[in-house]
Parts: structure tokens; C-alpha cells; sequence
């Protein structure tokens, strides 16, 4: 058998390298994406699979390849490498990764992403290592990868809520996504700290509805994506009535501030008030901000504008860069994916299923927010969706872990199997 093995194909291991980076960079934008289901990141992974498969068929020439990529060191690059570092047990290597994701985060998320990449069994001894470790940021990354694995990392977790504050924020991250009820008072204590956002995001998850939620409030005042973040959780934590109230209270700030209306648009989306329904549909006539009012308007009703045939043609020409080498717009299209809901049809749709809507009562997808609803939703919504569902799920049962919709796709669907 020796005789048969023949030596690697250089441009074919080079394909490999190449396009494995690009896809795991790719993959990064699709888990946040409003129009990829779990069946699409399921075949993105399995090409990512079989890109690392042919790398490690490779030998050492694939090694080297991936290993020589690094002298541009983005995400991409660092988790090949990690990937065959990590599942050879290469020490070498990994002390060289661990240092390259001390100096740079694109390298510290390709790292992580690779930690997360693989089945747990695979990681036991480095994770050990790493929380054991006495550089803080290697047992941050410990921590890390028990979270992204939902494995109790014990009282490794239990001594990092002590410690200086980018592994005490990893602590609390962590036990949220574990749902540690049992270490709720150590975020809580946290919330007049350097590390506030989190320890609010944490105590909230694990069934703190005080003074979680007043750090919420206040934030959610702010301005920036961490603001809407913290709305983004006020809004399906706090009751219902006051949820209300805080979308009004953004809804006046727009009209000082217009520039605040997408976050309006999408806050009501996430408050899932039937009643501002009308004005969503009233919005699709509006280009700039169609498809997040078609967004919302899904997150409310569950309707799906593509399959039900809500939708319209795109218009001639968006907001986004165009094909004009002149053009100076070169932003991206910030609802790239999203149907364009065709208003009169959606008029039509609502107004034969209105009645039947529950008002005064938090909506999800359609129906009351439940357990069994995020599940579905979990099954077979968007990812955007499904990150909702995630929440949903944790906001309703404390002590539940954090469901995970970026873990690769096959360990998700035996989760949910």
C-alpha cells in the first residue's frame, strides 16, 4: 500500500487552502444573515469539511501551505491552521497561534472559530491546558471554548469571576451561555464595573429582572449598535407594558434624531406589538426602509413574504455601490437578503388574518411568545431569527444553556433532533 500513495498536487492543495479561509470568512457574514436557514449553513459547512479533509490528506505540504498563509494572518487563515494544529497535536504550532491571538483579534476569532469547529473530544487536553494556564488570555480562551461547547469548565469558571477584567468578562459570558443561575450575584455585582454590558447581558439570561433591566434602560438611551443591542433585550425581557413604553420613548427620540428610524423599525420587529403592524405595512413604500419594515413585519406575523408570495421585484437601482467605477457609494447594502414586500399584497394578507391576531400579548413568529414556538423557530427560521429564538428560549427558562446558532451546522441538528 505504501507504493500507491502519491505525492500532493500543489494547485489543488493550494484551492484548498485558499478557498477553506474564504469560506469560513463567508461563513462569519451567514450566521447573522436574515435569509440563511440551517439547511444552508449545513452544506457551507460541509464544504468547509471537505476543504480541511484535503488538507489533511496533504500531509505535511498542507501544513506548510496553510502555515505560510499566515504571513497575512486574517480569521480564515488562523482557523485552517488551528484546525490541523489542533487536531494533530501540534504544540508548536498552537504556542505559535496562541501568541499570534495575544497581538491580534482576527487571529483570536479564527482561533476560537476553530476551537468551536471541532467535536469536543477532540479538544480535551488543550482546553484542560489552557484553563490551567497563568496567562489570563489563554485561560479566557479556555473558557471560550467550553462555552462554545456548552461543557462546565467547573471551578476554572468559578475562579475567573475574580480575576482582572477581560477574563472576568469571559467568566460572566460564559455563565450566561451555561445558564449559571447559581452565579447570578457575581454578574449582578459586576454591574457598576468596567464590565457592566455583560454582567446586565448575563444576569439578565440568568433570570435577574431588576437591576439588569434598569442598566438595560439606561444603555438603551445611548447611541451606537451597543444601545441596540441592550434595547434588543430590554424589549423581550422586561414586561410587556414596559417594553411598550420603551419603544415609544424611541419612537419620540426619532423625531429629533430621524436618523434613529431603522433602530426604531427594528425594535418593533423584536417588541412583536401587533398593533404597529399598520405602520410597518404603511413603511414598504418607502425603498430605504422596505425590507426592514418587511422584516419586522415577519417577526411579528410569521409570515414568510417569499413563500407566500408578498414579495415585489427589486427596483432598478438601490442605495448600495453600483457598477460605476465613478461611484464614491461604496457601502454595503445593510438589507442584503430581505424580500421586498410588495404593500398591497401584505395589506391584503393582514387584513384577512388580523382579526384572529391576539392583541396586547408579546408576539413571536406568529404566536405568543413559548418554549415550543422558539423551538420551531429554531427548526426553521433565518439565522437572524433563530438568534432571536436562542434568546427567547434562555429569557423564558433560566438555568437553560444558550442555544448556539453559529456551532456547525450537524452538531446543531443533532441538538435539535
Amino acid at each position: 500500500m505504501q507504493g500507491l500513495e502519491r505525492p500532493p498536487i500543489p494547485a489543488v492543495v493550494q484551492q484548498h487552502a485558499q478557498d477553506c479561509a474564504h469560506l469560513r470568512h463567508v461563513r462569519s457574514v451567514l450566521v447573522r444573515a436574515p435569509h440563511v436557514r440551517l439547511r444552508h449553513l449545513r452544506r457551507l459547512d460541509e464544504r468547509i469539511a471537505a476543504h480541511l479533509d484535503g488538507l489533511v490528506v496533504a500531509g505535511a505540504y498542507g501544513r506548510a501551505l496553510c502555515t505560510a498563509a499566515l504571513a497575512s494572518p486574517g480569521a480564515g487563515e488562523v482557523f485552517a491552521v488551528a484546525v490541523l494544529a489542533l487536531n494533530g497535536q501540534d504544540r508548536p504550532a498552537l504556542q505559535r497561534l496562541l501568541a499570534l491571538a495575544a497581538e491580534l483579534p482576527s487571529a483570536r476569532r479564527g482561533l476560537l472559530s476553530a476551537l468551536g469547529w471541532l467535536p469536543a473530544t477532540a479538544l480535551q487536553g488543550t482546553v484542560q491546558a489552557l484553563l490551567s494556564a497563568v496567562n489570563p488570555a489563554w485561560r479566557a480562551l479556555g473558557l471560550a471554548a467550553c462555552r462554545l461547547h456548552r461543557t462546565d469548565p467547573g471551578a476554572a469558571l468559578e475562579s475567573a469571576l475574580a480575576a482582572d477584567v477581560p477574563l472576568r468578562a469571559e467568566a460572566l459570558r460564559t455563565a450566561g451561555a451555561l445558564g449559571r443561575t447559581d452565579l447570578r450575584d457575581h454578574a449582578l455585582a459586576a454591574l457598576d464595573g468596567e464590565i457592566a454590558d455583560q454582567a446586565a447581558w448575563t444576569a439578565c439570561l440568568l433570570g435577574d429582572r431588576d437591576a439588569s433591566l434598569r442598566h438595560l434602560a439606561l444603555r438603551a438611551q445611548d447611541d451606537g449598535p451597543d444601545a441596540e443591542a441592550a434595547l434588543a433585550l430590554l424589549l423581550r425581557a422586561a414586561p410587556f407594558t414596559d417594553a411598550q413604553g420603551a419603544v415609544a420613548a424611541l419612537s419620540q427620540r426619532v423625531r429629533q434624531a430621524p436618523a434613529l428610524r431603522r433602530q426604531l423599525v427594528r425594535a418593533i420587529g423584536v417588541l412583536g406589538d401587533a398593533q404597529h403592524v399598520p405602520w410597518l405595512i404603511a413603511l414598504m413604500d418607502d425603498l430605504r426602509f422596505a425590507r426592514l419594515a418587511g422584516e419586522s413585519f415577519s417577526l411579528i406575523t410569521g409570515a414568510d413574504l417569499a413563500a407566500l408570495d408578498l414579495e415585489r421585484k427589486p427596483p432598478a437601482r438601490l442605495n448600495g455601490p453600483s457598477d460605476d467605477p465613478e461611484d464614491e457609494n461604496v457601502a454595503l447594502d445593510e438589507d442584503e437578503g430581505l424580500p421586498w414586500p410588495e404593500r398591497e399584497k401584505v395589506q391584503r394578507w393582514w387584513q384577512a388574518r388580523a382579526m384572529n391576531v391576539p392583541a396586547g400579548v408579546r408576539l413571536f413568529m406568529g404566536a405568543p411568545t413559548s418554549a415550543s414556538q422558539a423551538a420551531q423557530v429554531l427548526r426553521e427560521g433565518t439565522q437572524r431569527q433563530r438568534l432571536l429564538a436562542a434568546r427567547e428560549q434562555a429569557l423564558l427558562q433560566p438555568g437553560r444553556p444558550l442555544f448556539d446558532v453559529h456551532a456547525p451546522a450537524w452538531r446543531q441538528q443533532r441538538l435539535l433532533a
